[in-house]
């Protein structure tokens, strides 16, 4: 089945770029250097005023590079594409405001958590409006240019590891000075996806001896790659590994095994940096409150989970606390706090996903193109993906 035309006839399209209504999201789904990669593939970018300055980009350098300022009612009312970090699913608060102001036949475009935020879809559907969530890339080459969550994982592994070495007591490299030799720090990493092997390489760069698990064997190689030792827990991880490449759920009985393995390694550990999760659901309890007291004193875990709810049965979403001597920072976020290269790489993904969209100045959604059936949440004011069809039936009884 093909959806060639939404908006009736093959006109140029037209992309806005709201300010972000999220508490403290600094990114924008735009930047300026891609408004004239857009402008050659016939999409005219419309950009609300100041919307990317939180991130270090001005208005002035969006008009520099062919992009049109407006206001908020004004770009959604000339916008075929909405093109947003975060669209009303993953802001279910201030997002609300944004449903009046959409038409049926409109296209929106960011990170919706589809799989969670089920009452958002189905209120985006109400609207009319064409909805993709770029948590639903699939993980395919041709999909490569526009994995939004690749791209963020790496920025959040990358700080996860700056803030463990900001809190740690400790310097991370072994130095040679008068006053002695200062060994290494000892850091390990849990969860050797695309976070967690940015952490390994950047508590690596800092210095750190680094160590890491992963629930999937199969990454034992990636993680000695980058220069890290792999740990082996004996448990029978052969189910792990998921649809794309994702780590899967697994039952009670394996991760309480996995966790009375990693309570023995955490004992030597300086830094201990989580990131388990699985798509849809709320993160495994990897660390138990008290596996806590057996740590060194003054050691650190950064929860990189804890937007799921956190891999450290203490982890407090947003807070950072200490428990028995042990700093527990729990992270909300991260991309956000370096917005200049998070959004640069964003916005790489989203022009790419916007060129699928956009053929020769016409928008079209073709649902024959796996990338595009794959991230379509609703179409038709109708909630279509089917996991997300599926999760409404149970939660909602639709």
């Amino acid at each position: 089945m093909n959806d060639h035309l939404l908006s009736g006839g093959p006109v140029p399209a037209i992309v806005g770029v709201p300010c972000e209504t999220f508490p403290d999201e600094r990114r924008v789904a735009i930047v300026p250097r891609h408004c004239e990669l857009l402008h050659k593939s016939q999409i005219e970018v419309v950009i609300e005023h100041s919307a990317g300055s939180p991130a270090g980009f001005p208005d002035e350098s969006y008009v520099a590079r062919g992009a049109r300022l407006a206001s908020r009612a004004e770009l959604f009312a000339a916008a075929d594409i909405i093109a947003q970090v975060r669209h009303l699913g993953a802001n279910p608060d201030a997002g609300r405001s944004d449903l009046k102001l959409m038409r049926p036949g409109q296209v929106l475009v960011g990170f919706g958590e589809p799989l969670t935020a089920i009452n958002e879809a189905v209120a985006l559907s109400e609207t009319g409006v064409s909805a993709f969530a770029l948590e639903l890339m699939p993980r395919i080459t041709r999909a490569q240019s526009m994995d939004a969550l690749s791209s963020m994982a790496t920025i959040s592994g990358y700080r996860a590891a700056l803030l463990a070495a900001t809190h740690l007591p400790k310097m991370f490299p072994m130095l040679m000075t008068a006053a002695g030799t200062i060994t290494p720090a000892k850091a390990f990493v849990l969860g050797a996806g695309v976070a967690g092997l940015q952490a390994i390489s950047t508590a690596r760069r800092l210095g750190a001896v680094v160590s890491a698990y992963d629930v999937r064997p199969a990454v034992k190689e990636q993680v000695e790659s980058v220069g890290a030792k792999f740990v082996s827990l004996e448990v029978d991880s052969a189910a792990s590994e998921g649809k794309g490449g994702y780590a899967k759920a697994m039952d009670e009985a394996f991760y309480r095994r996995q966790r009375e393995l990693l309570g023995e390694v955490l004992r030597e550990q300086d830094v201990v940096i989580t990131t388990a999760a699985v798509p849809g659901r709320k993160a495994p309890i990897l660390i138990t409150a008290d596996m806590i007291p057996g740590m060194p004193h003054g050691s650190v875990i950064v929860d990189i989970a804890a937007e799921r709810g956190g891999n450290c049965e203490l982890t407090r979403p947003g807070e950072t606390v200490v428990e028995h001597g042990v700093t527990i920072i729990g992270p909300l976020n991260l991309p956000s706090a370096i917005p200049y290269h998070a959004s640069q790489m964003l916005s790489a993904n989203i022009s790419a996903f916007l060129r699928l969209l956009v053929q020769g100045g016409a928008l079209s959604v073709n649902l024959d193109d796996e990338i595009i059936r794959e991230t379509l949440v609703t179409h038709g004011s109708r909630v279509v993906h089917p996991r997300v069809s599926e999760l409404l039936e149970k939660e909602v009884g639709v």
